[in-house]
């Protein structure tokens, strides 16, 4: 007796990898960081940096590390993620150059290359280390409640800027916020995982956005409050509307409904205004963003006025770029 069509197994579903898109466009970002270092040796001084090639290789070799790392350990993964990573890395790394060519006695581009190295490493670590993404599921809350002390511990250190992110120990220097990014995303991750059809499925209907019950809302109230609770106590706009996005882009991947990118930019948009309105560093980085030289006018920038004049004059509307331009 012959098996008919019916019997037959259905055909194994073979995901594309894309690991080659990730290597072209790796290769593309190096390039144009590459360029972008050349063109200011040639800008400034009128030829190529003389280690220009090393900064290329590299550059390059990091990128290739973390792609065979990607490519044997998760060959399914986004192909965009890491050559974006890369491009913005380079491009960080010639806009130091550049800032570097006025401060010959103090290079930071070399000491920000180690560290683009170390964190290569780190990342290959954890992809080779790492099996099974899920188990970071068991430390979620280990997670938010370890983020939390990070976000809080700089604001017993003195302010840098303005700004209470930065934690000073001797030499060293550096945020904890970076970590707690990581730490609040490994958290939103697998909370979503734990209550995405709840999110996606269930609550009241208001208009054309619906709503998933309290008990499930509850913890996107509880970290657009947590945002602002850190905007308030660190005076740092741009962190607490990184950790809040960082939550609402990931519930709208999770449920795949546009209405939460709605309610985010809103409850976004209120914390932002009342904390602009009210919170007087940050009013006044508003009030100099809307009108750069009412404090000169006023005289209360006048040590700055002459050169930030003379800058604006000459740089324009549209800027001169990184090589031609003047650092302050």
């Amino acid at each position: 007796m012959t098996a008919t069509t019916a019997d037959a197994p259905p055909p194994e579903l073979r995901l594309p990898k894309r690991r080659g898109v990730e290597l072209t466009l790796l290769v593309g970002g190096v390039l144009i960081a590459v360029f972008g270092y050349a063109a200011v040796g040639l800008t400034h001084d009128g030829a190529v940096p003389p280690d220009v090639a090393g900064y290329g290789a590299g550059l390059g070799a990091l990128a290739l590390l973390a792609h065979v790392a990607v490519r044997f350990r998760a060959p399914y993964a986004d192909p965009l993620l890491l050559p974006i990573a890369v491009l913005l890395n380079g491009l960080g790394l010639v806009l130091i150059y550049r800032l570097d060519l006025e401060t010959p006695r103090d290079q930071a581009a070399p000491t920000q290359l180690v560290w683009s190295t170390l964190g290569v490493a780190l990342f290959t670590a954890v992809v080779v280390l790492l099996r099974d993404h899920r188990v970071l599921q068991r430390y979620a809350y280990l997670s938010v409640a370890t983020a939390l002390v990070l976000l809080i511990v700089p604001i017993f250190f003195p302010a840098v800027n303005g700004a209470k992110i930065w934690i000073r120990i001797g030499g060293l220097s550096f945020q904890p916020g970076e970590f707690a990014k990581i730490l609040l995303a490994v958290f939103f991750a697998a909370y979503l995982a734990a209550n995405r059809n709840a999110l996606a499925y269930t609550g009241r209907r208001v208009w054309k956005l619906q709503l998933p019950a309290g008990r499930v809302l509850g913890p996107i109230v509880a970290i657009w409050l947590l945002s602002v609770g850190v905007l308030v106590l660190e005076r740092d706009l741009g962190t607490s509307l990184l950790f809040f996005g960082l939550f609402v882009i990931m519930l709208y991947v999770a449920t795949g409904r546009t209405g939460w990118i709605a309610v985010g930019l809103l409850l976004a948009a209120v914390g932002a205004f009342v904390v602009g309105t009210f919170e007087p560093h940050v009013h006044s980085r508003v009030e100099d963003w809307l009108d750069p030289f009412a404090s000169i006018d006023a005289g209360r920038d006048r040590a700055s006025s002459p050169s930030r004049c003379s800058r604006s004059r000459r740089a324009g509307c549209s800027g001169r770029g990184s090589a031609p331009g003047t650092p302050s």
